[in-house]
């Protein structure tokens, strides 16, 4: 058995199994993000016996730790380099501090990484060969898997399609913007903040669902106001699928993934997102490559991350 942690910016997670896609043991907390990195700590200290005792098992019954963090990682130090969401985290080496409070050894990847690698040994690019993932929640993240490896490229991680930047004509940045900014659940949800004033006066099923609120305005209630036929919302996702399928084009252009998975709460919106995001990317591939891939929702749920985490402690522990 492994443990395996997810640490992420608004989710915390532990979970046991043997890391072959099964799961014997959940534990899920929410992360504050006031308390800091620090907080963090305290809570997987605190959950890891709590854990155990669901699981009826000892800490001498697990064999290794993996965790799965929300940010980029180094490798050659086991330790995290940023998190963009939580204070406290920058430098610190979390492999290191897992092995000392649970005693055991332990192993750090990114938590799209360690997603990707679940969705390619287990979920829906089982089988298939390269895989690339892409996690669109506040954030986007991506990661790719090669022949059942997680691609790391020097060590400190690659894949990172969120961060690939665009020039369009709505952010005049020298520079341009990263996807994430554009096609992101957080993104998609300011869009609409920006536009409040013309959402109260045209569009009432948005507003209605909002409770009349500003910041109560969100992704997910973008994509149930355009199902319902308003048109500001769909045009807010239109441009962010745009700029998600541009994303993807380059993605296939330089790797020619055989599958690309998406997960995160943004794929939830099931064909809303998938089905303009397969058109938007057929009328701008690369010809060569067009018969080469196909994009698919990811199929592990919220327990993805710990599927991978446990299947990465198996595959580099034992």
């Amino acid at each position: 058995m492994y443990l395996g942690i997810e640490i992420g910016g608004t989710k915390l997670q532990l979970g046991i199994g043997n890391g072959d896609g099964s799961i014997r043991c959940l534990w899920r907390g929410t992360v504050v993000p006031t308390d800091g990195a620090e907080g963090i700590r305290r809570q997987i200290d605190q959950a890891i016996p709590q854990l155990l005792a669901s699981a009826n098992l000892q800490r001498d019954n697990l064999r290794g730790v993996g965790i799965g963090f929300g940010g980029p990682v180094d490798d050659a130090t086991r330790s995290v380099i940023k998190s963009h969401q939580i204070q406290g985290w920058d430098g610190f080496a979390l492999a290191d501090w897992i092995e000392q409070i649970v005693g055991l050894p332990a192993v750090l990847g990114n938590d799209a990484d360690v997603a990707g690698f679940a969705e390619a040994l287990f979920g829906a690019g089982e089988g298939l060969s390269p895989i690339f993932y892409i996690t669109i929640g506040s954030g986007i993240g991506g990661g790719l898997i090669i022949n059942g490896e997680i691609y790391r490229g020097c060590g400190r991680g690659a894949a990172e399609i969120g961060h690939l930047y665009f020039r369009t004509e709505r952010h005049q940045e020298p520079k341009g913007v990263p996807l994430e900014e554009l096609a992101s659940g957080w993104a998609i949800g300011e869009e609409a903040r920006k536009r409040f004033e013309y959402i109260r006066l045209h569009c009432p099923i948005l507003f209605g669902l909002a409770d009349g609120k500003r910041e109560h305005l969100s992704a997910q209630l973008v994509c149930t106001a355009a199902e319902n036929g308003e048109k500001l919302p769909m045009h807010i996702l239109t441009q962010a699928w745009g700029a998600l399928a541009d994303g993807i084009v380059q993605v296939i252009t330089l790797l020619c993934p055989r599958r690309i998975v998406v997960g995160g709460g943004v794929s939830l919106m099931g064909a809303t997102l998938f089905e303009p995001l397969r058109r938007m990317v057929a009328e701008r591939v690369f010809g060569p490559f067009a018969e080469c891939y196909d994009i698919v929702p990811a199929a592990l749920g919220e327990e993805v991350v710990i599927h991978g985490a446990l299947a990465l402690a198996r595959k580099r522990l034992t």
